[in-house]
């Protein structure tokens, strides 16, 4: 089984490696931007660059796409997981396409509003996991799995 793992550097990040326990045993790639952070948590992953900014950049998620249909080609994921942001969005579209699995995984600190991308992925999840009950109200089919922390 190979996994994909999506998300903007910083707390995005974070939050994807504390599926560590899960993924361990299991073939990873991972999809972020190129910041300290990243490059010093994944030093001994294999890891595709994407562009940013990506929030409302139109340039950039038109390059996060072609960089999709590559990885996608080439690694051939079994899953994609993300807990966002914006570089989520082409991998979870275009991952359907290919056949893969998406689980995205809503942010902890959103309690009370959704994420723009957590809307978009929504209506085509596999699996759309929150970390608070809150979130159901604008999530109904989620599965409420507490907080990853």
């Amino acid at each position: 089984m190979k996994i994909c793992l999506v998300g903007s550097s910083g707390g995005h990040l974070t939050h994807l490696m504390q599926l560590e326990e899960w993924t361990k045993d299991k073939e990873r790639v991972w999809v972020t931007f190129k910041k300290e952070d990243a490059i010093s948590q994944l030093n001994n992953e294999k890891v595709y660059w994407c562009y940013y900014p990506s929030n409302r950049n139109i340039k950039n998620l038109i390059k996060n796409t072609f960089l999709a249909i590559k990885v996608l080609k080439n690694e051939k994921p079994n899953i994609i997981v993300s807990t966002g942001a914006a570089p989520a969005i082409p991998f979870f579209y275009l991952g359907k396409l290919f056949g893969a699995k998406t689980i995205y995984i809503e942010v902890y600190d959103r309690i009370d509003s959704p994420t723009i991308t957590g809307k978009i992925v929504y209506p085509i999840c596999d699996e759309f996991i929150i970390q608070w009950e809150e979130q159901r109200k604008f999530y109904p089919k989620a599965k409420y799995l507490g907080g990853l922390f």
